[in-house]
């Protein structure tokens, strides 16, 4: 995906979903941008209720570091299915998956670039004041790094003050019998 999305937002978030999933018990809200789910992840806007601009890149590599207000990178497994852009209320902004390159670990890094988060604090705005560039490639499971911070991003840390693990199964999860993951 490289085209730019209107995604609409409710409560202040969107997520990068795998098929539609949404295990919202198991996110990590520490670092107050994303949030790393059992699969997938969602992101935290500025505004309650409206459009974002959105992008997401799938890479072979990390990516060269780029400008932005924000950029939190964390892990995230997709444990099989499709990974796509969703509104949380539309669901899917586009049919396609994102083509993710192999990882042989399942494990990937999500990098996300975020600006304008600021401008209608909480308010609702159906023209874009917010964008949001996400990429994503191979990786292992590391800590959030928080690579370029904000007022937003250390209060979400300083109310969360423990570095963040693996996020939990979802209730009710029987992980298969065998060699442990």
């Amino acid at each position: 995906m490289t085209d730019w999305h209107q995604v609409f937002v409710n409560e202040g978030t969107f997520g990068l979903l795998v098929d539609g999933m949404i295990p919202v018990e198991t996110a990590d809200w520490s670092n107050g941008l994303v949030a790393p789910m059992y699969q997938g992840a969602l992101i935290t806007t500025g505004i309650n209720t409206g459009y974002v601009e959105a992008n997401v890149t799938a890479r072979e590599s990390a990516p060269a570091a780029e400008t932005w207000e924000e950029i939190v990178e964390v892990s995230v497994r997709t444990r099989g299915g499709n990974l796509k852009l969703e509104s949380l209320m539309f669901g899917p902004v586009t049919d396609a998956p994102i083509p993710l390159p192999p990882s042989t670990s399942g494990w990937y890094r999500l990098r996300v670039h975020a600006c304008g988060r600021e401008l209608l604090h909480d308010m609702v705005s159906m023209e874009p004041v917010e964008k949001y560039l996400l990429t994503i490639w191979p990786g292992s499971e590391k800590n959030v790094t928080v690579v370029r911070t904000s007022e937003r991003i250390e209060w979400a840390q300083a109310q969360h003050p423990t570095p963040a693990q693996e996020p939990a199964p979802p209730v009710g999860h029987n992980p298969p019998m065998g060699k442990p993951s």
